[in-house]
């Protein structure tokens, strides 16, 4: 958390840290209290009882009382771009103000192996304030996610229509999906500000973690699926991004299910389809059954083997964990 924040640090008066101690018990309280103690005009502190980090995000959007709101995990960094990221900020705000700011991210494995920048340029206009009619079409990798996104506060309180869930993971695709449908002003910077560290035992995306969460995914996927009608969509790209998006979280859903390797994960699984086609049938059916998720839906031990066998693809070519 140290190096965290040390790496916000260098925005000087610019910044305002919000260090959520969600019920830690190891040092963390002492160490955000000696922050604020020495940085009092920047730091501020909340403690809280456990509630996960969705709920580190509520609180941090609750107490926050800048113009622009990105989250970042403790065990992640800020480069060496922070202060130049804050100039565009700044610059943007000067003309107009905009709805997103996307920066590119850097995955860092604890074992040095793979590590490789997530990179936008080739989907978005750079050098200037855009629409979503000016992106191109994302690949596969090309998510929107809290590492490369920082949103105007505002829009954020205004689509938050109830609080992230406590403790659930992989809520953080909950927080971006709920505010895409009413982004219009981005601005994009080529720049791999985020440091996104991958490797800890415990950390949320590692494997035995998921099989153990798997549901938790599901949740969440279901729930950003509910988060608008693709066809009350009027801008195309986004809808092509939306549709893009929910894609790629009902690939990995599926293929948290399938680690888990369990009658139960199959109904669970079962149980989120059900749910995104009983809100909207039309979609809802096309993801199911008319795109390549399918095969890796299908039933029996045949199927969670073939989920698994591309599970260890996936994760060999990209090394997500």
């Amino acid at each position: 958390m140290e190096k965290c924040v040390d790496s916000l640090l260098k925005g000087g008066e610019r910044v305002e840290i919000i260090i959520i101690n969600d019920g830690s018990k190891d040092r963390t309280g002492e160490i955000a209290d000696a922050y604020v103690a020495k940085y009092p005009s920047i730091v501020r502190v909340v403690h809280q009882e456990n509630g996960g980090h969705g709920e580190g995000i509520n609180q941090g959007l609750i107490h926050a009382t800048g113009k622009y709101f990105k989250v970042v995990d403790s065990d992640d960094v800020m480069s060496e771009d922070f202060p130049a990221f804050l100039d565009k900020l700044e610059e943007c705000d000067r003309n107009g103000g905009i709805d997103l700011m996307v920066t590119n991210y850097f995955y860092v494995h604890t074992d040095g192996i793979g590590d490789r920048s997530i990179c936008y340029k080739s989907v978005l206009p750079t050098g200037r304030i855009f629409g979503w009619n000016d992106t191109k079409r994302f690949r596969i990798h090309q998510m929107l996610t809290i590492h490369s996104c920082t949103f105007r506060t505002q829009l954020m309180r205004e689509t938050a229509v109830e609080p992230l869930p406590k403790h659930v993971f992989y809520e953080d695709n909950l927080m971006i999906c709920r505010v895409l449908h009413a982004v219009e002003k981005m601005y994009y910077m080529n720049i791999d500000l985020y440091r996104y560290w991958i490797g800890r035992p415990d950390q949320s995306v590692q494997e035995e973690v998921m099989k153990k969460r798997y549901t938790h995914q599901l949740l969440v996927t279901e729930r950003c699926f509910k988060t608008c009608r693709l066809d009350e969509i009027k801008s195309p790209m986004l809808k092509k991004y939306l549709k893009h998006e929910f894609f790629v979280m009902f690939g990995i859903s599926i293929l948290y299910a399938r680690l888990n390797k369990s009658d139960e994960a199959d109904a669970t699984l079962d149980d989120m389809w059900q749910g995104c086609i009983d809100y909207d049938a039309k979609w809802g059916k096309h993801f199911r059954y008319r795109t390549p998720l399918a095969l890796i839906c299908l039933p029996g031990k045949f199927g969670r083997n073939f989920g698994v066998f591309i599970y260890r693809l996936a994760n060999k070519i990209v090394r997500f964990n």
